[in-house]
């Protein structure tokens, strides 16, 4: 019998209703009073509704949901992404997951389509899903069975979803395609025969264009190419690199996604303007048209713009300037409400001379610290600087492309 499944008894169904909310570490150390109580299996439960109440609230609303071990429920998808895959996945006759998991994905991913089928080889998490999608009248296939034998197996879809566990034999991370399980790399040609699209999610640690450039091909019997590349993060934080593939000749028009929270920046890069000519590694840093003094406002791009490297893109796009070529800070002389990153307004600018530092630091004695392409760490600085961390005010350390160190005092707009 699985560790937790959905044949546990009503006993232990009500303990975990009565303690849902506790802290299931105390229920632990406590014990089981009531024999009649599965007590593992139940804080299992209890843990997995606290975990899905942030990242699967749907589900985590929905009664009789069950709930995988704890390291299933850290890997699976928030909500939020998959409902942003759903729309990358689209609508047609039918979708595979050949990696189906604890089933996030699928189940939203899967919504637009007359056939649905899960695949998982982990006997008890295919046993979880398919209780879970009869709770949540999810018509669709489960099979359990390994990903390569079901691709050789399967007639053509209409889309085809790939997340390849990035732990080794050793439990330890991978993030290289082809040390992911399955290797994605080797089941590509197959992949492409049996699917209209192919969606891939990889590591955020991954460097979207080596990505791209190990799967395009035209040397199999259905060429294909990455057409769009899907850069997501949540609340700052770079989560999932999506890969989209379908069947084409070239590989030009790469289309570039940088998602957060909901907000996209999209471009297509060899479309994009470029600053730098060739031979000439300069460009017009603020500085030098207009001069530091005249820059009112600071802008950081969000996590998936500095994951996906655009930074000509948001010059292009919004009138900025980086300070310098390396430090990934934009300046402005307006405030620019849809800026795809945060904000602030610039309080004045200093160099790392003691005076300097002593007047613009005067009524300072706690800020949030960042360096850019700066000599010495957040924590370092703020050492030598004798601040405490957080408060309103936030301090930005660069090198400017004249190589002068200096220091943006602002205050957060957006």
């Amino acid at each position: 019998m699985y560790l937790c499944n959905m044949f546990m008894n009503e006993k232990t169904w009500d303990f975990v209703r009565q303690h849902a909310s506790d802290d299931v570490r105390k229920l632990a150390l406590q014990g089981g009073k009531d024999t009649e109580v599965d007590l593992t299996a139940a804080l299992q439960q209890i843990a997995g509704w606290q975990t899905a109440r942030r990242k699967i609230p749907t589900w985590a609303a929905t009664e009789g949901i069950v709930y995988p071990p704890h390291l299933n429920m850290e890997q699976c998808s928030s909500e939020q992404t998959a409902r942003y895959k759903a729309l990358l996945a689209g609508e047609g006759e039918a979708f595979i997951d050949l990696t189906g998991g604890f089933g996030v994905d699928f189940y939203w991913m899967s919504q637009g389509f007359h056939q649905r089928t899960y695949v998982e080889q982990n006997e008890e998490l295919c046993a979880i899903a398919k209780e879970n999608f009869r709770t949540l009248k999810h018509d669709c296939t489960v099979c359990c069975c390994d990903t390569a034998t079901y691709l050789t197996r399967t007639s053509p879809v209409s889309v085809i979803f790939l997340d390849p566990a990035r732990r080794n034999e050793h439990g330890g991370r991978t993030y290289g395609i082809e040390d992911c399980t399955p290797n994605v790399l080797e089941l590509l040609p197959l992949l492409m025969e049996k699917a209209d699209k192919v969606i891939l999610k990889l590591s955020p640690m991954l460097d979207w264009r080596k990505a791209v450039s190990d799967l395009n091909s035209t040397s199999t019997a259905v060429p294909h190419h990455v057409s769009e590349v899907h850069i997501v993060s949540v609340d700052n934080e770079c989560k999932e690199l999506l890969l989209v593939l379908l069947h084409r000749e070239k590989a030009d028009n790469i289309h570039l996604y940088c998602v957060n929270n909901g907000k996209t920046f999209d471009f297509i890069p060899c479309l994009e303007k470029k600053y730098s000519l060739p031979g000439n590694n300069t460009f017009p840093a603020w500085e030098s048209l207009t001069g530091l003094e005249e820059a009112t406002y600071l802008y950081e791009p969000n996590a998936s713009l500095m994951k996906a490297g655009c930074f000509d893109a948001l010059e292009e796009r919004f009138p900025v300037q980086q300070v310098a070529q390396n430090s990934h800070l934009y300046l402005a002389s307006e405030d620019i409400s849809d800026f795809p990153g945060r904000g602030f307004r610039i309080d004045c600018v200093s160099s790392m001379n003691k005076q300097e530092l002593k007047t613009a630091l005067a009524d300072i004695g706690q800020a949030n610290i960042a360096v850019r392409n700066f000599p010495l760490s957040a924590d370092q600085l703020r050492k030598k600087l004798k601040l405490k961390d957080g408060g309103s005010v936030y301090i930005f350390a660069t090198t400017t492309s004249k190589g002068e160190h200096k220091l943006f005092i602002c205050r957060k707009i957006s």
